[in-house]
């Protein structure tokens, strides 16, 4: 749901009635993740996908009759068959979706208000939404925020509470608690999935599935290095969603007129700043410079740092002789083993555009555990997910 925040954020302001249905969990060659969402307001206008077209009607429908009827629904979608009326996926996967109601009056829209407000601002905040258990919790919804501000992003919390959650299960508060503790879990790995509670740990009775979507401020990528490569690298890091910073020691080369696309251009030795700027496990850090007296002080500070990508320019040769440099000042055989040198894939790119979509396709490739080699022929999956098992759940409570 949190994908289509603007749009709900706005409906909610204009008071508008919706249903919105969101893809629990997938299996097989699905087109969409966890969290897509398609949501349809009382006039029929639609917003979002749960499929890229395959059920994208019969989920309609879905959601016309959640909100006539205010009941929530969970619906599986499988392979279609030979009948051209019939509905499931070409792909041949399979995809569980829940359609819930949000209408004025219902206890779940404040909770979704507040959620969507959140990922529309760019906050910090995990939404959870039970999508199977006991039939009086179906669909409730509990929000929480971070314990901190997320990576130095502003957080639902602060509007009511730090580490503190909105909403909830009725009359379980020991659900409550167990929920909001898993959310943060997800929240804080940047996750969505869905998480299943045992009997014992619902405290209901029964066991509960809890849909969790996350909310957090978009991954950093820091490219050192105010080349016309680094331009390019620019604006195919916006075009992924990255918030792109450029640092270079030079101010003549680090202008706004020559990065009018990046988030952020920052005048410092790359590796002073390095050393105070805020980083994650989604970080992505981009060594453009390919000069040893900024390279071997950065990396070697870089290297050692929980990010989820270190790349680095320059030719073999350039890399041999970087990498004597940087066992010279103490850099572990380990910690070279982490550095993407000479930076980017094998795509016989020539221009800074080419080079650019090189970097890109390697980073995405090690984010999405991708091979890189040719689709054609190969006997891979085309569909990697890191953070989940094929069915999309992530976790679970005794």
């Amino acid at each position: 749901m949190l994908d289509i925040a603007e749009e709900l954020d706005r409906w909610i302001g204009q008071g508008r009635d919706f249903a919105v249905a969101t893809v629990v969990a997938v299996g097989g060659s699905a087109p969409r993740r966890p969290g897509a969402a398609l949501a349809v307001d009382a006039d029929g206008t639609a917003v979002g996908s749960v499929s890229g077209g395959c059920v994208e009607g019969a989920v309609y429908e879905l959601c016309r009759q959640a909100l006539e009827d205010g009941e929530p629904v969970l619906e599986r979608f499988g392979c279609s068959d030979d009948d051209a009326f019939a509905v499931g996926l070409t792909c041949g996967g399979v995809i569980d979706i829940l359609v819930t109601p949000v209408r004025t009056g219902d206890p779940v829209r404040p909770v979704v208000a507040a959620a969507v407000a959140a990922a529309a601002s760019g906050a910090a905040a995990a939404l959870a939404r039970v999508v199977s258990g006991p039939p009086d919790l179906v669909g409730r919804a509990l929000l929480v925020s971070p314990g901190e501000a997320h990576g130095g992003a502003p957080s639902v919390g602060a509007a009511f509470g730090e580490g503190a959650h909105r909403g909830g299960f009725g009359a379980h508060p020991e659900l409550d608690r167990t929920v909001a503790a898993e959310a943060r879990a997800f929240l804080d790995a940047g996750r969505t999935g869905t998480l299943e509670i045992g009997e014992q740990g619902s405290r209901c009775g029964a066991p509960v599935t809890v849909l969790v979507e996350s909310s957090v401020p978009p991954p950093r990528m820091i490219v050192f290095g105010a080349i016309d490569f680094a331009a390019a690298l620019v604006r195919v890091g916006t075009f992924l969603g990255y918030h792109v910073t450029v640092c270079d020691a030079r101010p003549v080369f680090a202008t706004e007129a020559r990065f009018p696309e990046a988030d952020e251009i920052v005048v410092a030795w790359p590796h002073e700043y390095l050393e105070r700027t805020r980083v994650d496990a989604r970080t992505v850090l981009c060594v453009l410079t390919h000069d040893a007296k900024f390279d071997v002080p950065l990396l070697r500070r870089a290297l050692r740092l929980p990010v989820a990508y270190v790349g680095a320019m320059g030719s073999r040769r350039t890399h041999l002789d970087r990498n004597r440099r940087l066992r010279e000042v103490g850099v572990s055989e380990r910690e070279l083993a982490r550095l993407h040198s000479p930076i980017g894939l094998d795509l016989g790119a020539r221009t800074p555009e080419e080079t650019a979509l090189s970097i890109a396709a390697e980073i995405v490739a090690e984010r999405r555990g991708g091979s890189g080699v040719s689709l054609t022929g190969a006997h891979t999956p085309i569909h990697h997910d890191m953070t989940s098992s094929p069915g999309g759940r992530i976790g679970s409570v005794a």
